[in-house]
Formats: C-alpha cells, sequence, structure tokens
C-alpha cells in the first residue's frame, strides 16, 4: 500500500472507530434501559445486569458497522473533496483506485471482524444472555421481591414486602409458611435480606417475631429475634434448561439442523427454514460493509467543484445503503421458505460489489436516468423563477425576463 493509500486508511479507520464507538454507546443506553427493570422489578445485582447488556454488544457491532463504515467513508470522501485532496490526486493522473483501495481494505478488515462475530462471537455472547436472563426470571428474588405484593411460591408459603431499597435490602417483610399442616408460622422483620452461602439460598432477617401456632388447639407463642435464617434452597429452581433461539444457536448445529429429509413433516421442515434463514444470513453480513463501501465510492469518490452540490450525493449515498440493507432484511425474513430469498442474500450485496468495481475500472460513474434529471431540472427551473417574482415583488432586485 503507497504513502497516499496508507493515508486515506488511516483517514477512514479514525472515523470508522469513533463512529462505531459512538453508535455502539448510544444503542447498548438504549438496550440498558429496556433491561433496567431486571433491577427495578427483579431485584438482580448491578453487576448481572452489566453483564447482561454487555452480552449483548456483539450482535449490536454486526447491526451498526457497517452503517459506521458508510458514515466514516462519506466523511472522509466528503473531507478529502473539501480540502481539495481529490483534485490534488486527480490532477496527478492517480487511478480511482488509489481511493478505492483503502476503504475496500478497511470494509475487507470489517468484513472479516463480522465473520467472526456472526458465525462464533455473536451466538456465544447471545447464548450466555439467553442464560443469565433465565437465572434471573427463575431467581427466588425475582419472585418475591415485589413490593406491596403478596406472593404464593409455593403451597402454604405467603410473602410480602413493603419496600425494597436501591442495595437490594428488605424492608418490612412478612412471611406466613402454613406447609406443615399441623403447625402454622407467621414471620415478620423490620429488615431482611436474601444472601447466598455455602451453596444454600438464606432469607435473613433482623429485629422481627415469629408467631408459632398450633392448628390442633390454637395456642399461640411469640419469639422474638434480632437476626433471624430461614432457609429458601429447596425453592429455588437448579435445573431450569433454556429455550434457544436459531440466533443463539452455535453455527455447527444451524448447519446440521437446517438439512432435513424431503419427507420430514411439515413442523420439522419450518424448523430447519428457520435455522437456514439464519445460517446464510450470518454468512451473507460481512458483504455489506464491502457493499456500502462501493456504494459510497461511487457517489462521492470523485472530485468536484465548489459548484457542485454534493449533497444530494450524500442523501443519495444513504438512501441507497438504506434501500440495500432493507432488501437484505427482506431476503432474511423470507428465507426460511424460499430458496431464491436464500440466494439474494448473497446476490444483492455481490451484485452491488461486483457492478461498482466494474463501473470503477471502466471509469465510469453512476448517473440518474434522464426523466430524473429532467425532472430535477424543472424543479430547480421553478424554484429560481419562484425565488426571482419573489425577489422583484419584495423589491430585491429588479432583472426583467429575458426573451
Amino acid at each position: 500500500m503507497r504513502l497516499v493509500e496508507r493515508y486515506i486508511f488511516r483517514r477512514a479507520a479514525g472515523a470508522f472507530l469513533l463512529t462505531l464507538v459512538a453508535l455502539a454507546g448510544v444503542v447498548w443506553v438504549t438496550q440498558a434501559l429496556r433491561q433496567m427493570n431486571i433491577i427495578t422489578a427483579k431485584g438482580a445485582a448491578l453487576l448481572v445486569f452489566l453483564e447482561i447488556t454487555a452480552l449483548a454488544l456483539p450482535f449490536l457491532v454486526i447491526i451498526i458497522a457497517p452503517f459506521a463504515l458508510l458514515i466514516a467513508a462519506v466523511q472522509t470522501l466528503n473531507a478529502f473533496n473539501a480540502e481539495s485532496e481529490l483534485v490534488v490526486l486527480n490532477a496527478s493522473g492517480a487511478s480511482r483506485f488509489v481511493v478505492l483501495k483503502p476503504l475496500m481494505a478497511l470494509a475487507g478488515a470489517t468484513a472479516l471482524v463480522m465473520m467472526v462475530l456472526t458465525t462464533w462471537g455473536s451466538p456465544l455472547a447471545l447464548r450466555g444472555l439467553r442464560n443469565e436472563l433465565t437465572k434471573v426470571n427463575v431467581d427466588l428474588v425475582a419472585n418475591i421481591v415485589q413490593p406491596g405484593r403478596f406472593v404464593d411460591l409455593e403451597g402454604g408459603l405467603t410473602f410480602h414486602i413493603r419496600n425494597r431499597s436501591g442495595d437490594g435490602s428488605l424492608a418490612g417483610l412478612f412471611v406466613e409458611d402454613r406447609r406443615d399442616p399441623a403447625t402454622a408460622f407467621t414471620y415478620v422483620a423490620e429488615r431482611a435480606a436474601i444472601v447466598g452461602m455455602l451453596g444454600k439460598t438464606l432469607l435473613v432477617m433482623r429485629d422481627g417475631v415469629i408467631q408459632r401456632r398450633t392448628t390442633m388447639d390454637g395456642n399461640l407463642s411469640l419469639i422474638d429475634f434480632e437476626s433471624y435464617a430461614f432457609d429458601l434452597s429447596g425453592l429455588t429452581p437448579t435445573n431450569v434448561a433454556p429455550t434457544y433461539r436459531p440466533s443463539e444457536r452455535p453455527t455447527a448445529e444451524l448447519w446440521t439442523g437446517s438439512a432435513v429429509e424431503p419427507e420430514a413433516d411439515a413442523a420439522t421442515r419450518r424448523n430447519a427454514g428457520r435455522l437456514r434463514a439464519e445460517l446464510h444470513d450470518r454468512l451473507s453480513q460481512p458483504l455489506l460493509p464491502l457493499a456500502f463501501a462501493v456504494v459510497a465510492f461511487l457517489a462521492l469518490g470523485d472530485a468536484r467543484t465548489t459548484r457542485q452540490g454534493r449533497g444530494f450525493a450524500i442523501v443519495a449515498t444513504i438512501a441507497a445503503a438504506a434501500a440495500l440493507r432493507g432488501a437484505h432484511f427482506a431476503a432474511s425474513s423470507a428465507a426460511a421458505g424460499s430458496s431464491l430469498a436464500v440466494a439474494m442474500l448473497y446476490a444483492v450485496p455481490a451484485a452491488t460489489v461486483i457492478g461498482g468495481l466494474v463501473m470503477v475500472a471502466s471509469d465510469r460513474t453512476p448517473s440518474l436516468p434522464a426523466p430524473v434529471e429532467r425532472l430535477l431540472d424543472a424543479i430547480g427551473d421553478g424554484v429560481g423563477f419562484l425565488t426571482r417574482r419573489l425577489g422583484e415583488r419584495l423589491g430585491l432586485g429588479g432583472g426583467g425576463e429575458t426573451a
């Protein structure tokens, strides 16, 4: 890679990393807010919350990386044109590939990272995320830490709390244990906390009273205590197996599960179709950054004068990239039941890359169809006419009509 190509690569890579970090941060915050109920409603610890939200980052990076590359390419090419660097390159007789090669190298590196994430990193992280969410959902704390509600964990055992503090401690605890037909216990405590110790789950109550009542004769006895531990280990599920979605399964499992015999039943074929769609979506997504880099170069890779506005080219680039991503998403959604849609997952970005490279090699630039250009010219003429008439009415300038 020549000096000028390394310079372009460094500029684009720096813009890409900054954009990726910024977009990932914004998306992570939105996902973290969506999962805030893990702490507020289910009483999970802050570290568990951070672990759960962090496990979603590989999947989010896959989604935003192509768009971060697109933004970086647009910003870099626009800056080079504004600083007349593209003009200098064109005047020196440099090939258009001098600018395109660094962008494609960055897109290729992004595609390799995305391939690792789509086939290994993201499924592994999503699988871990599903495991953690399952643990939280079956956690005893998630069941009893619901202020103001009477919760029956199992027949004869009822919990109620007045409030839960930010550190996870419970205030105003009430527990009624009627599991023993001969004796009923009622526990009332000012404060309590659920702790894990020596493989057990304990409800540690402080400053309370135990009420013991026998069923046969109704005798009642009261015991005051400063600290009392109630064993909850038998109430905590330990063998709950999570159900994994196709996006959370290993790529090898998708590969083997997507192959079904022709005589398989309809349910098996539908499930195999979903696994096949997920498999090909993973394998085709790394093509998107390559396609986005080509789209950005075709629209903004050539030098323009200050009289040639680049705003329309930037809007067209974003619109083309959005259409490309939308087509890929539509094909992914339809791939479960259509072999044609599976082919489109690869054909759409691949055709964009190949067609763009052919245009660059033949020294051609994309142009709008003639009717669209005439329509835009007519709109421009109309706006100019209205501007002149408005200026005449406001006395901002004469300018008679020309024949």
